[in-house]
Parts: C-alpha cells; structure tokens; sequence
C-alpha cells in the first residue's frame, strides 16, 4: 500500500473535513464546518476561517481540476460575462482552454476574476494589492473569484506584510487591501447584512503547487 506525503495527508483532510469541499454549485449554507486544525496545517487553518465568513472554499488538485470546478461553476450560474484583467489569470485560462468573452467591462461582469498576493490562514484572509489585482477588480463586481495556490499561504497578518516588502523592494503598492468573504455592514438598524459595498459572494479556489 503506497503511503501517503504528509502534504497529501493535509490535503486529504481537507477534503474530508470541510462539509462539502466541492459542493458545486455551492449550495447556500449556514453551518460552519468544524474540525481540529494543527498549527501548521494553513490549508486547513484558510479554510476553516475563510469559510466561517460565509466565503465559497474549493481545493484543487491542479489546474485541471481548477478549470474543471470553474466550468461547471460558470455553467451552473449561467455566468457568462467573466472579468479578468490580470494576464497571468488570461494565460492559465488559455492553457485550459477556458474561453473568455471579449469587451467585457467591470460594471457589467457577472463575476471577477482575480489572483492575490497571498492567503492569511489565521484570519482567512486574501491579501490584495493595486500593483497585482488593481483597485477596483476585487471590489466593484457583484462576485469575485480568487484563484490562489497553496505556495501562496503564509500564517499570519505580519507574515503577508513581510511577504509584500521582500517582492516589491523598491516601495509597496499603492494599495493593499484584505478581503475577507462577502462585504458586510450593521449601519442597518445593526443588522448585520452582506453585500451592501461590495460583491455579495466571494470564492477561493486554492490550487496546490507552485
């Protein structure tokens, strides 16, 4: 019997833990999953948080299972007006044979698709930056898509600012932004509501490698 990686192990559990790890077409839940997370498992640590912000968590295998998950997500919605701005995110698309529309514009897309600097599993958090994703990708579209991979994890919220520092040695970006799920406000009567200043769903897709 071939005996699993200790990486391979991590992600198995990941997709035992969560209660439906690719549950296209992301079915509307209010339970959080729950399950015991040891410190250095980030993938587990991301996705527990990142779930219990009422953001869409999804692993996958490689790109092949990416493009596969996002497909039938697409389909499903019946989503066919796609925004993607960044070239790295053009290019693994093209590599998967994912079509994109052409002239679609922010204001009119149905979903953005966007990369990250990095995902902060203690607070299941995207580290967004201008020089990367711009200012407005994330945040203007009634859905964003994060496309991230797991070489991309760091702990905590100093460990991504560190990240920030050694990559753009020469000053930081403009902007940095850290989304956590869908944008939620209790100006209402403090009523926590979501999607009132920004997109009303939030994915991450987190692919392993690179």
């Amino acid at each position: 019997m071939k005996t699993l990686s200790s990486r391979e192990n991590i992600l198995k559990k990941i997709k035992q833990a969560l209660a439906k790890p690719v549950p296209l077409p992301f079915e509307e839940t209010s339970e959080s999953p729950a399950f015991f997370i040891n410190e250095g498992e980030l993938e587990l640590q991301f996705a527990e948080n990142f779930a219990a912000l009422q953001g869409r968590f999804s692993f996958c295998s490689d790109e092949a299972e990416l493009a596969q998950q996002l497909q039938t997500l697409f389909g499903t919605r019946q989503w066919k007006k796609l925004f993607v701005n960044e070239q790295n995110i053009r290019e693994l698309f093209a590599r998967q044979q994912i079509e994109l529309p052409p002239g679609i514009n922010l204001a009119d897309c149905d979903a953005s698709i966007t990369s990250c600097e990095c995902l902060i599993a203690r607070t299941g958090s995207m580290l967004l930056s201008s020089a990367q994703t711009g200012r407005t990708s994330s945040v203007y579209a009634p859905v964003h898509i994060c496309i991230a991979y797991t070489s991309q994890l760091v702990f905590d919220l100093k460990d991504g600012f560190e990240l920030i520092k050694r990559k753009y040695p020469s000053g930081i970006p403009s902007l940095i932004t850290f989304a956590s799920g869908p944008s939620r406000t209790a100006d209402i009567e403090k009523t926590l509501v979501t999607g009132v200043h920004g997109p009303k769903e939030v994915f991450c897709f987190l692919v392993e490698g690179r």
